[in-house]
């Protein structure tokens, strides 16, 4: 979206976005219609309040409603501050005891852009043999999947995963607006899209991921946890992404150490990968 347009439109373009009427978002906001429209067609300028006030009811991401605000004039009162900010202590450590306590399965924080940020070493198992290219920071999860030199020729059901997680990240980026998934996306596509959305198997509780690491066939299904109520822009579009594994087999395997984790092996602190070996490098250790 951009600055250059009145907050108006950037309101009636969120409006959109979410598919509702003026009638709609007026009732859900407690305004009047008329007001709504003469915010959007520029016959009112909105106070900071009011600005803030809509973009609530619209759903509208933090960055986003900085960026509203200061469109209409107004300074932007949401932070964004790096997660190895003295500020976020708390919540980097909340990070770190959700990998750790997920070991021996897989598990990594990305963000708004599925570039990944943390990981703990079971998360080893996606990143084994990948092109030391893919694991340039900032890796990116999507890419790293889909990507014909990624982990893709090891998922067993890529075309499954595939058909789930395009028109995932299509709707995330209608969601957002943001141009840089649309741009990811348009290279996702550029991989090869499934000709036929294959049916899920009744037997399957969820998406599985299923994999083969070192001979070995594996079966995950995946959570995504999130900061509740973040006030902060980083910790707002930060996910957790938990695999558990499908089948006994799978459990045992990775408490074997088939992956590269055990249960008391700290999750890293960076996402610093890629090596020669299409292993990860440069991961400190806590």
């Amino acid at each position: 979206m951009s600055a250059d347009r009145p907050v108006g439109e950037l309101l009636r373009e969120w409006r959109r976005r979410r598919h509702l009427s003026q009638l709609d978002l007026a009732i859900q906001a407690g305004v009047s219609s008329r007001h709504v429209s003469f915010v959007e067609t520029g016959r009112t300028t909105p106070s900071r309040r009011m600005v803030l006030h809509l973009a609530e009811h619209l759903q509208v991401p933090l960055r986003e409603r900085n960026r509203l605000l200061v469109v209409a004039g107004y300074a932007p009162v949401f932070r964004e501050r790096p997660l190895d900010a003295p500020d976020l202590t708390a919540a980097r450590e909340a990070l770190r005891q959700i990998l750790r306590g997920h070991e021996p399965n897989p598990a990594l924080v990305v963000d708004h852009r599925w570039n990944l940020i943390l990981a703990n070493s079971a998360a080893d198992v996606f990143l084994d043999g990948v092109a030391p290219a893919l694991l340039e920071p900032p890796v990116n999860m999507m890419r790293l999947g889909l990507h014909p030199e990624g982990f893709a020729p090891r998922l067993l059901n890529l075309e499954q995963v595939r058909g789930f997680l395009l028109p995932r990240l299509a709707r995330q980026m209608h969601r957002t607006g943001d141009p840089h998934l649309s741009d990811l996306h348009a290279e996702l596509v550029s991989y090869g899209v499934p000709d036929q959305l294959e049916p899920p198997d009744p037997a399957d509780i969820a998406l599985p991921v299923r994999i083969r690491h070192r001979g070995v066939d594996l079966s995950f299904f995946s959570t995504i946890t999130t900061f509740g109520a973040a006030f902060d822009i980083t910790l707002e579009e930060v996910a957790v992404e938990a695999y558990f594994p499908v089948d006994m087999s799978t459990t045992l395997a990775l408490r074997g150490g088939t992956g590269s984790a055990t249960p008391d092996t700290a999750p890293s602190e960076q996402a610093h990968l890629g090596n020669g070996g299409g292993s990860p490098r440069g991961i400190r250790r806590s």
